[in-house]
């Protein structure tokens, strides 16, 4: 028989431990594949991503969601793809086998295509922020997703822009030999003949390369108007800085997203003048960008550098999905997440039936005396 003094301390430690059983039984845990790369030249985006979607389910903890009567903690698992498509692969199983119910990447275009055909045999839906490859959502998975336009609908206003404003008719290309670079350049030479220009060069470099001096020299020789470059940022301020120094005179435009301060230290005096395309608004015209920013620097001490938004409404087009559908079960929440519409911090989300973005949109900026300037804001897919 059990002592008084047993009965005394026994009795309010197995209410405890009941009542603490209770409580972890209604939580239930929904894993969360974050992916990008996160070494490499791409390494800062995919850093960029990685916070804004993870302060996205940290503001979802917080907040207390409930779906099927059970309250929820979203835990996420964020991996390394270091922008190459076999580890891409790996990393897409890896999620698949730990049972996570959506994922948030990849950022190259390369890397999403490569690992879509895991998520759509598993049936977990994959928002990318960045991956503009057309190829992407034309494989006609339900499972793929993006939070960005594509990049037939930026190359055509990129060249529009280069003809028609720029008055530009001899035009040199070059890629970074990427599927994202080289899809981006051969719609943009498309549309550039279209309108009436005349492509002189087109030229190759790859993602390590930093001396560029035998194309440039190349280009040089032809006098084009303008330079058109796909890449990242980190090749494109080691570009500009080596047509300044070869005293190359054409107008030059990028796009890969460079329009941020880290290409502005590097490139330095170099890119004065020159235009760059990028996805999406202004983070001043977002709705609710320059909060998300505010947000970011106090969370993570870094505020955000290019994809932050996207990836923070791809990660709440998750979450809504899955309260609408009141269910965190993806063969149940991917209809839910095809049809769903809200409000994000970059704009209004909501997507075809391919999985592009309804309302997608871009920017042209100058660099005008060591700052940004806004060119032009145009709805992609209006032209």
């Amino acid at each position: 028989m059990m002592s008084r003094s047993l009965m005394k301390v026994g009795f309010p430690l197995l209410c405890f431990l009941a009542v603490t059983w209770a409580y972890a039984e209604q939580i239930k845990v929904v894993k969360i594949g974050i992916v990008g790369p996160l070494t490499g030249f791409s390494a800062s985006y995919g850093k960029d991503e990685e916070n804004g979607a993870r302060l996205a389910f940290e503001e979802a903890n917080q907040a207390g969601v409930v779906i099927a009567g059970q309250k929820v903690r979203f835990e996420v698992d964020a991996e390394d793809d270091a922008a190459d498509p076999k580890t891409a692969v790996l990393i897409a199983q890896r999620f698949v086998d730990e049972g996570v119910s959506g994922v948030i990447g990849h950022h190259n275009s390369g890397c999403s295509i490569a690992a879509s055909s895991i998520y759509q045999r598993a049936g977990i839906p994959q928002i990318s922020p960045a991956s503009s490859s057309p190829l992407y959502t034309a494989q006609g998975f339900k499972t793929t997703f993006r939070t960005i336009s594509n990049d037939d609908q930026m190359a055509v206003l990129a060249a529009d822009y280069s003809v028609k404003q720029l008055g530009a008719k001899r035009i040199a290309v070059i890629d970074d030999s990427t599927d994202y670079g080289t899809n981006l350049v051969t719609e943009y030479v498309k549309a550039v003949q279209k309108d009436g220009g005349e492509l002189v060069s087109w030229q190759y470099t790859t993602t390590r390369s930093i001396d560029f001096r035998a194309i440039l020299t190349t280009i040089k020789g032809v006098t084009p108007d303008l330079i058109f470059y796909v890449g990242q940022d980190v090749q494109a301020a080691g570009l500009v800085r080596q047509i300044h120094q070869l005293g190359i005179r054409s107008k030059f435009m990028g796009e890969g997203g460079f329009t941020n301060e880290s290409f502005l230290r590097l490139a330095g005096p170099s890119a004065q003048g020159m235009y760059s395309w990028d996805y999406g608004l202004p983070l001043d015209r977002m709705p609710r960008g320059m909060e998300l920013d505010r947000k970011m620097q106090a969370r993570f001490g870094v505020g955000i550098v290019q994809y932050a938004p996207l990836a923070y409404d791809a990660s709440w087009a998750l979450i809504n999905a899955m309260k609408k559908a009141d269910s965190t079960d993806p063969s149940r929440f991917g209809e839910a997440l095809r049809n769903s519409t809200f409000e994000g911090v970059s704009g209004s989300i909501s997507f075809t039936q391919s999985g592009d973005l309804k309302a997608a949109s871009a920017t042209l900026y100058q660099q005008q005396d060591g700052r940004w300037v806004v060119l032009a804001v145009e709805q992609a897919g209006s032209k």
